[in-house]
């Protein structure tokens, strides 16, 4: 299981961090992403981070402001989301997959397990 959290209200340009614990799997063999998705809209990949030597991906509308870690030892990932925007507004899921690869690690079917979401709202 994946149990997200962190998520809340704030303001343009400031900053929230989002976890997500992992329980009855070793968290150690698995890539983990954070999606997001805003009302009506489709859900899409954020970031990613591998399994083995921790090598990071963030798409375009993130980079820069976004950082993504994890923690083996807890069993949990992290998003610091920083200079948040009101088009970061949306409820973000974080997801693991064993077969994580560049090419497949925006798709949601190459994900195992998936969080139940945390609320992200940013007010302008």
């Amino acid at each position: 299981q994946l149990q997200a959290s962190g998520g809340g209200l704030v303001q343009a340009g400031g900053s929230l961090r989002l976890s997500c614990a992992a329980s009855g799997f070793n968290l150690d063999y698995y890539g983990i992403a954070w999606f997001r998705q805003a009302p009506g809209k489709e859900r899409e990949g954020v970031s990613c981070i591998s399994s083995i030597n921790g090598i990071t991906y963030y798409s375009d509308s993130v980079k820069g402001r976004f950082i993504i870690s994890r923690d083996n030892a807890k069993a949990t990932v992290y998003l610091q989301m920083n200079s948040l925007k009101p088009e970061d507004t949306a409820v973000y899921y974080c997801a693991a997959g064993s077969r994580i690869i560049l090419s497949n690690l925006r798709q949601k079917s190459a994900y195992d397990y998936w969080g139940q979401g945390t609320q992200v709202t940013v007010s302008s």
